[in-house]
């Protein structure tokens, strides 16, 4: 039933991708972004990453179309130019190799669910056994979130502050060249 769905929410990815790439109004493309964000929130919490789909969902979905909403205002959708096809070849080719040596790397990931996968072997039975133990604290995910990979948490929300704030910033001088 779980690869039923995920295959479902795969194929509305795909298809809100494909969106994307072709449209050509801002406000569309901000709604179609959330969307495929959304989706993306969904597919994690199907499997299983309840607090990356929490955070994707928070982060992805609404404050980044928030941020995008404010900024579509400052822009006259009249002044985009649409660049040569040579130009646009020149920025897929990179693309599409990029794109092809992510597929191909994905043969060399263990199964989805596999017993024997490194991370289910090694890692998760350290953190799993030893939460309680070494952190004191009794929910497993909150213990690799903020005690295991505390700094990693503490860099990702300042990345994320620092977009606010960039945003803010681009906001900010919007306004004073319009006085």
């Amino acid at each position: 039933m779980i690869a039923y769905v995920a295959e479902i929410l795969l194929g509305l990815m795909a298809l809100s991708a494909f969106m994307l790439i072709r449209v050509r109004d801002l406000f569309a493309l901000v709604i179609l972004l959330s969307v495929f964000s959304g989706l993306l929130a969904t597919m994690f919490a199907v499997l299983g990453a309840v607090d990356v789909a929490f955070t994707e969902a928070v982060v992805g979905t609404a404050v980044s179309t928030v941020f995008l909403m404010a900024l579509i205002r400052w822009i006259d959708p009249y002044e985009l130019t649409r660049h040569s096809w040579r130009r646009r070849v020149s920025a897929w080719l990179p693309a599409l190799a990029l794109g092809g040596l992510l597929l191909y790397g994905v043969d060399a990931l263990p199964a989805f669910g596999d017993p024997s996968a490194p991370s289910m072997v090694h890692v998760s039975p350290v953190y799993v056994a030893g939460s309680l133990r070494d952190m004191a604290t009794p929910n497993v995910v909150t213990a690799v979130l903020a005690d295991y990979r505390g700094f990693d948490t503490l860099i990702e929300t300042a990345v994320v502050l620092t977009a606010a704030l960039a945003c803010l910033l681009i906001l900010g001088r919007r306004d004073d060249e319009a006085s």
